[in-house]
C-alpha cells in the first residue's frame, strides 16, 4: 500500500469506541463497499473467536515462529 492512494474508515460505535480502518479499494468504489467488507470481517473475527472458545483453544498461545539459528542454514548453490 506505499505510495497508493487508499480509503480511510471511520466507525464511531455507540458506546462511544472509535475505531479506524484502512482499504486499498478503486477510488470509484462506493461507500457501502468497505462498509460490507468491513463487517463482513467482523463476522468472521467474532465466528473464530467463538469456535476457539468452544473447542478450548482460546487460552492457547502459539510460541512465534523464528528462524532456525545461522549455524543451522545450509544452502545450495548452483555452479
Amino acid at each position: 500500500m506505499p505510495g497508493e492512494e487508499v480509503w480511510l474508515v471511520g466507525e464511531r460505535c455507540v458506546s462511544g469506541e472509535q475505531k479506524y480502518y484502512l482499504a486499498n479499494l478503486a477510488p470509484e468504489a462506493s461507500l457501502k463497499t468497505p462498509a460490507a467488507t468491513i463487517k463482513a470481517r467482523w463476522i468472521c473475527q467474532q465466528a473464530h473467536a467463538q469456535l476457539n472458545e468452544e473447542l478450548g483453544l482460546d487460552h492457547f498461545e502459539a510460541a512465534p515462529l523464528s528462524p532456525p539459528p545461522a549455524a543451522n542454514y545450509r544452502m545450495n548453490l548452483p555452479k
